[in-house]
């Protein structure tokens, strides 16, 4: 099938659902939750999510705060419980303990961005919204057009707590992106007294995490601020590549009675080592478990290929690369001021800036996946394997970069038994995506590590310019002591101008006349409401609903991924803009939250949450591989396809007991049921997806975390259940359910003197039960074929820590 065979699909819809809402649950350590039922997370400004979230390693706490200020389900987890998981771990991965959430990538810490995969009730990774701060960090697709990931915005053990709010989040959130929920996380202030913390961490594949950070203490009146810097090295559990990360942040805060200041900077060098998928396909008997790379071996890359480049024919479509990795750079820097203009009025604003210079890089074989007829385009008749090096490989770039600039402001009033808030969010956005093409020569075989430079060919570059604002109002009107009602709406608008600098040979997208599509595209919707209402039944119970409308803004990436301009001709972008819709969804929320002591025999505390979801989701976009093998190096133009609308509705029961004061066990049960109501064209041909579960978002899932302290040792199992799931989108294709384990213990070693303060250590190990699987699939097309990464092997790390003064 070639790439650019297919005209563009879509199809008309009216409704819509899929699965967005509800999280719940109360991992908690200890007793400490049921002890302080009143403690809150607010998603909506870093200070009440702090609040929730000591900075010190003293006591216990609860793993996940549940927050009963919100009309919708709402957690946090605190910066402790996330190190707890694994010293240095995404924020992202610490949210897999919690029902309703799949998450899955290559390494242990969430590092690997390439293969990683999120659902949320259904909704994907880049179906919801993430902040850092109150700072967008976009949609956290791999190709990267408009943010970053958590993880390189702020160093891990900066964070001070990350908060999920499922639904569509509040409405204040900075995103165009949350149709299914929003993420926020938040880094810790400065301390108040001087001190040095320093953290190593080694363990599988050499790994080796070194972490300093200086805290001023106080100084001045009111200042405060810190420094910290972060290297990492790991080597790929299947193969020699390397994981390392080089990351500084810098914060200073200024509290005085007239206001708040904060300023803050992060710098990340990143490296990923990135796995290749195992394609699959209907009928199989045998496909590899993975497919490693011969990096470095150049001597073994030589001896692969044939004497004219070509693969083993019986490795198919998974035959072997030379090597891939993901570099990233980025700088981001914000500075925010809370003016409290009165006791009863707060005005909050705040500007940001992120660059971002990015490549991923691909050295594989010359004469698989269609590139001998891509390269016979601009060396016709030539001797392909000699032009690019005679090694029998080529690199294969595409070379991003972001500038990113915005500003947010918000102003909280409290007006008797009214909390109105409103606010604007303004972005402008210029990115660049180029794809080119190098050669590897035999003599001087390139790194992954390194930018190659002088290419061979500039397949395309495109540049898009992005303006977004945004606009909310709401009030909180507590009718009694007891009952709130909140109401609000919010206004989204984009206006995104997307040109092709370089434009792609017409013979190259399939021997048409045109280039790739140029053109501005505008969306606006002006009112996307949101009421919800929170009932304290009584001290125990608290009863919330809510029902609330978005957009997802379309996605603005030059040829790639799921956006506009990535369609194969002008014809196809122009049809796109003039009939096309940005996916919507309203999703309805109920759910009771309990807490309460007990006195059961060895039961002495309960406290969870059930909630109850149904979303309406309209205008589902779907991009389909433009090529037989989903992700194939040739790449291509995705396929937009309006697959009309997805219905959903699940459930979330959570829970934690407690067992006296050292042993509490969490365990939380998810269902979601997300399918597709309508069928869609692809060409002339019917695609039969209605009645269709949505592939790749499992229906069942179940997590438990059991906790105890023994002598002074605290030991956390973790389970992680995740029932089956469908891979392609008529359901004609699965993968199997998969049961995980993980254990973390830690505890302080021996008083070590004045100087050292509070040395303490983790032991954390993933994978226990050594289990192989189906970590991750990869949908991408209607029927016959998927993709997959496999589950890594046991891995175990140690941790020391300690503070200096």
């Amino acid at each position: 099938m070639n790439k650019h065979s297919h005209p563009v699909l879509r199809r008309k819809s009216t409704r819509i659902a899929l699965a967005a809402s509800a999280l719940c649950a109360t991992l908690a350590s200890g007793h400490a939750f049921a002890q302080n039922s009143t403690q809150t997370v607010s998603a909506t400004t870093a200070n009440s999510a702090e609040a929730a979230a000591p900075d010190n390693d003293g006591g216990q706490i609860a793993t996940v705060e549940i927050s009963t200020r919100k009309t919708r389900s709402t957690v946090s987890m605190s910066g402790n419980e996330i190190q707890k998981i694994l010293p240095g771990v995404n924020p992202l991965k610490a949210l897999e303990t919690l029902p309703g959430v799949s998450f899955q990538t290559a390494d242990p810490w969430g590092n690997n961005e390439q293969n990683l995969s999120l659902f949320v009730h259904g909704f994907t990774g880049q179906q919801l919204g993430y902040t850092m701060d109150g700072v967008p960090l976009g949609d956290q697709q791999y190709g990267n057009y408009n943010g970053l990931s958590p993880q390189r915005a702020v160093t891990s053990e900066n964070v001070r707590s990350v908060v999920l709010s499922t639904g569509a989040g509040d409405l204040g959130t900075a995103s165009t992106s949350n149709l299914g929920g929003t993420i926020d996380t938040f880094s810790s202030d400065p301390l108040q007294k001087y001190n040095v913390n320093v953290q190593q961490t080694v363990g599988s594949h050499n790994t080796s995490r070194t972490f300093i950070r200086v805290d001023t203490g106080e100084f001045g009146n009111g200042n405060s601020a810190y420094f910290s810097a972060l290297h990492h090295e790991a080597r790929a559990w299947d193969f020699n590549g390397r994981q390392s990360n080089d990351q500084f942040n810098a914060k200073f805060v200024h509290d005085g009675s007239a206001g708040k200041l904060t300023l803050f900077a992060d710098y990340s060098d990143k490296t990923e080592p990135n796995e290749d998928a195992t394609v699959h396909v209907a009928g199989e008997k045998s496909a590899p478990y993975t497919r490693s790379f011969l990096y470095p071996n150049f001597a073994a890359a030589q001896a692969y290929l044939s004497p004219s480049g070509a693969t083993p024919a019986a490795d198919g479509n998974n035959y072997h690369n030379y090597y891939s990795d993901a570099q990233r750079t980025d700088f981001l820097t914000y500075a925010k001021y809370e003016a409290n203009l009165s006791p009863d009025l707060t005005w909050t604003n705040q500007i940001y800036f992120h660059h971002d210079d990015g490549v991923g890089v691909v050295a594989g074989p010359i004469g698989v996946a269609g590139l001998p007829g891509l390269f016979a385009v601009y060396y016709p008749n030539q001797n392909l394997k000699q032009v690019f090096g005679n090694s029998g490989y080529a690199t294969r770039t595409t070379e991003y970069t972001i500038n990113r600039d915005g500003y947010i402001s918000t102003l909280h009033w409290d007006l008797g038994n009214h909390q109105i808030e409103t606010g604007i969010w303004l972005e402008h956005n210029r990115s660049e995506a180029y794809r080119r093409w190098y050669a590897l020569d035999v003599n001087n075989p390139s790194s992954p590590y390194t930018r190659p430079s002088n290419p061979l060919i500039t397949q395309y570059g495109s540049g898009i310019d992005n303006k977004v604002a945004q606009f909310h109002l709401q009030d909180e009107w507590k009718l009694r002591p007891n009952l709130a009602l909140q109401a609000g709406f919010k206004s989204s608008l984009q206006f995104a101008d997307g040109q092709f600098p370089v434009q792609e040979a017409p013979a190259a997208i399939g021997g048409g006349s045109q280039g790739l599509p140029v053109g501005e595209i505008v969306t606006k919707s002006w009112f996307l409401p949101g009421v919800g209402v929170r009932w304290d039944l009584s001290k125990q119970d608290q009863v919330f609903a809510n029902i609330q409308k978005n957009m997802r803004q379309f996605v603005t990436y030059g040829a790639g991924g799921a956006s506009p301009w990535s369609l194969p001709s002008q014809q196809a972008f122009d049809l796109f803009k003039s009939t096309a819709k940005p996916e919507t969804s309203i999703t309805y929320e109920l759910g009771l939250r309990d807490t309460r002591q007990l006195d059961w025999g060895v039961v002495k505390a309960f406290d969870g949450q059930i909630d109850l979801y149904h979303v309406d989701f309209s205008n589902r976009l779907l991009s389909i591989s433009p090529t037989p093998v989903i992700s194939s190096i040739i790449g291509g133009n995705a396929i937009l396809a309006n697959v009309g609308s997805v219905k959903t509705d699940g459930v979330d029961l959570a829970g934690t007991l407690h067992f006296g004061h050292n042993i509490s066990f969490y365990d939380a049960v998810s269902y979601n049921h997300s399918q597709y109501e309508d069928n869609y064209t692809s060409g002339t041909s019917v695609v039969q997806t209605a009645g269709k579960n949505v592939p790749g978002a499992p229906t069942w899932m179940n997590k438990f975390v059991a906790t105890t302290t023994v002598a002074g040792v605290e030991v956390q199992l973790i389970g992680d259940f995740v029932g089956k799931r469908y891979a392609t989108y008529t359901n004609d294709l699965h993968v199997s359910s998969y049961f995980l384990m993980g254990l973390n213990l830690s505890g302080k070693l021996p008083y070590m003197g004045n100087l050292l303060k509070n040395p303490r250590w983790n032991f954390n190990v993933a994978n226990l039960a050594n289990r192989q699987g189906v970590l991750e699939v990869v949908v991408g097309a209607a029927s016959g074929t998927y993709n997959t990464y496999p589950i890594p092997p046991r891995q175990a790390f140690l941790t020391l820590k300690a503070d200096f003064s």
